[in-house]
């Protein structure tokens, strides 16, 4: 077997925007460095280290694969196990080859949800890929959407050249964690990858499970960035969060479309309204989770009348706005999100607000099915 550089050489890591150095090797980030000086919130720096839609993209005539990495996951004080790392998958020509759990590497221990965290060290541990077909072939290494994973090493028993041109279109989108979709079963199992497969597109998911909250950083790193399409899904975060009010989300919404249009005037955009939440429909966040671990909203139904968001309105508001801008933005689309999951669909989340697995895949087919129609905002 022979190391392979996974910077400077022939591998592709496509889905990061951001590649940290670390002690172990590198750690891919999903937005870009000059981001960090401008959150404070460290659970902003979480996410985008969860590698949602990140991957080493190459070709190769080797027939056995080796990747070397360092997770990180959580551990609550009173589990008798670290949580599950995730999965690492393997695609080759396009189609599935293998799956493998992640080892357990560096674990984070604490009393309970956002209490303090002592590190334990973890080592690094090796996923092995063998039997692959001979000849040349292109691969796609997949990492844990849910799970920080520094790339120690690849190493191979071939030559592994840079992949080659593929005509595929980008797909740019962000969200929150029902895009990021942590409770996905493996990483090509969240909704934004099953369509872009079924849409024969490449898509880049910079989403950020608790933090899509139309941050500028967010909205000029889409601006800068090559995209063929672009979808935004909107509002829970917002809701649960209780970051706006009707006063200030309408402007919010359109300071964050004018920034892309900076970067993008002519790019299909579609808006997306929240799936299904049933906490969350006529009440205002903020949120908890009780102890059965399902959703609850705080808010009072009263203060909607005053300018309180709940999710009816918000997928009012990104309708209205919708329909207000595609006079001069024909490219502009919108989509309300139970489409995509809708209220007789309220069993398939499991905490009241995050699809099941096999949901987010229905998701997937869904979204397919509407943006890449004949005649969709996809087309």
């Amino acid at each position: 077997m022979r190391a392979v550089p996974l910077v400077g050489g022939p591998v592709e890591l496509r889905g990061a925007l951001d590649l940290e150095t670390t002690t172990a090797g590198i750690m891919p980030r999903r937005l870009p460095a000059w981001t960090k000086e401008q959150y404070q919130n460290p659970s902003v720096y979480g996410v985008t280290v969860m590698p949602s839609g990140v991957r080493l993209v190459f070709r190769t005539d080797a027939h056995a694969l080796e990747l070397e990495v360092l997770t990180s996951t959580g551990q609550l004080a009173t589990d008798p196990h670290p949580r599950p790392t995730g999965m690492l998958e393997l695609l080759v020509d396009g189609v599935p080859a293998g799956r493998r759990q992640t080892p357990v590497g560096n674990v984070l221990r604490m009393a309970g949800p956002g209490a303090a965290q002592r590190l334990i060290p973890g080592k690094p541990g090796t996923i092995r890929f063998a039997g692959l077909p001979p000849g040349m072939k292109n691969i796609e290494l997949w990492l844990p959407q849910q799970t920080p994973t520094e790339l120690v090493a690849l190493r191979a028993d071939g030559d592994v050249l840079a992949p080659l041109p593929d005509g595929r279109r980008r797909w740019v989108h962000h969200g929150s964690s029902i895009s990021h979709c942590i409770e996905a079963d493996g990483p090509t199992g969240t909704w934004p990858v099953v369509a872009a497969t079924l849409g024969g597109v490449e898509v880049i998911n910079l989403s950020q499970a608790g933090n899509a909250l139309l941050d500028p950083y967010v909205a000029r790193t889409l601006r800068d960035m090559p995209a063929d399409l672009i979808s935004l899904k909107v509002g829970i975060n917002i809701v649960s969060l209780t970051a706006f009010r009707l006063r200030t989300f309408g402007p919010a919404v359109h300071g964050f479309l004018d920034t892309i249009r900076d970067g993008h005037p002519d790019t299909p955009l579609l808006l997306i309204s929240p799936v299904s939440c049933p906490a969350l429909e006529q009440v205002p966040g903020p949120t908890r989770t009780g102890p059965d671990g399902r959703i609850t909203a705080l808010g009072d139904p009263a203060d909607v009348a005053h300018g309180a968001l709940s999710l009816t309105v918000v997928r009012a508001e990104l309708a209205r706005i919708a329909v207000a801008r595609q006079t001069s933005d024909p490219h502009l689309h919108c989509l309300d999100g139970r489409a995509l999951l809708g209220p007789e669909e309220a069993d398939d989340l499991s905490d009241g607000l995050h699809p099941t697995a096999a949901a987010y895949r229905r998701m997937g087919k869904r979204f397919a099915a509407h943006a890449f129609a004949p005649h969709g905002p996809f087309r």
